[in-house]
């Protein structure tokens, strides 16, 4: 089932593949950009990320955490991380349970036993404010950072770590 925009955001603990510790409950008070692709170092994942990475400056000036989900695993991530210098965090879902929670296993993706290409938009309270499924990696980026742009007019913005 996916997400739906007004519903909690599934909460998750992970491991991110540099090691660190991602919680969303710990980015509570701050957007989270939670974005998932179908498989690292493709194509059209390595064009998204690095766009990401370009975009993070304008994402963190609007309270913004930006992370990476995919069913690779933890060295394919962090051979991704590498290869495309990236510096947010990169969560595998080897189990594919958080594909799943936010209902993004599915289409040709969920076929081929990855994600769709999703991004989700949390708020600082924690609940689902956007949710977008879009399989060009080439404007992904672009209108995840309107829609926050658009929804965090005026609003002051917290910041908190990962």
């Amino acid at each position: 089932m996916s997400v739906t925009p007004g519903q909690p955001a599934p909460d998750f603990t992970r491991r991110s593949d540099d090691g660190r510790t991602v919680s969303l409950g710990a980015l509570r008070g701050r957007w989270v950009v939670l974005y998932f692709y179908p498989r690292a170092s493709s194509a059209g994942c390595s064009i998204e990320a690095q766009r990401f990475e370009a975009a993070l400056p304008e994402f963190e000036r609007l309270g913004a955490q930006v992370i990476g989900v995919s069913t690779d695993t933890e060295a394919r991530q962090a051979a991704f991380r590498d290869s495309c210098r990236l510096s947010y965090p990169l969560i595998p879902d080897g189990d594919r349970s958080l594909c799943r929670a936010y209902g993004v296993m599915g289409t040709l993706g969920g076929l081929l036993n990855m994600a769709s290409r999703a991004t989700v938009l949390i708020d600082p309270d924690g609940l689902v404010a956007w949710v977008h499924r879009s399989g060009n990696p080439l404007t992904h980026v672009s209108g995840t950072l309107a829609e926050l742009e658009r929804r965090t007019q005026g609003a002051p913005t917290a910041h908190a770590g990962v």
